[in-house]
């Protein structure tokens, strides 16, 4: 998971995150402003995490903008955990904060294997 949080930390001071692990899935919580599902695409793809989200914004009634300092797009790629698993990942946008569920591998418990004895 370093990676991850390294590559984190590399991201713009204007993107703001959350990185929270439990016993069985990391939780990347990203604030994506004014973004939407339609506008959001998210891929995991070779080991990486393919974040790129469009905001849509016009100005409303007869404004113009006179100085516009917020970003339209983000694109992100960043690393999946070595112990992360792309199966059963799941995502969710609400107001403008994206949820990655990231499942790890092998939290399923202790996995039996039987034993056939052939002599019998």
């Amino acid at each position: 998971m370093s990676a991850l949080r390294d590559a984190l930390r590399d991201l713009s001071e204007d993107v703001f995150f959350d990185l929270l692990e439990s016993e069985d899935a990391y939780l990347l919580v990203l604030d994506v402003p004014g973004v939407s599902a339609e506008s959001l695409d998210l891929a995991i793809e070779d080991g990486r995490i393919a974040i790129d989200a469009h905001r849509t914004k016009e100005p409303t009634d007869d404004y113009q903008y006179v100085e516009e300092n917020r970003s339209l797009f983000l694109d992100v790629d960043l690393p999946l955990p070595d112990d992360a698993s792309d199966a059963n990942a799941t995502a969710t946008v609400d107001r403008g904060v994206l949820e990655l569920t990231l499942p790890k591998r092998g939290t399923s418990g202790e996995t039996t294997i039987d034993i056939v004895d052939e002599d019998a």
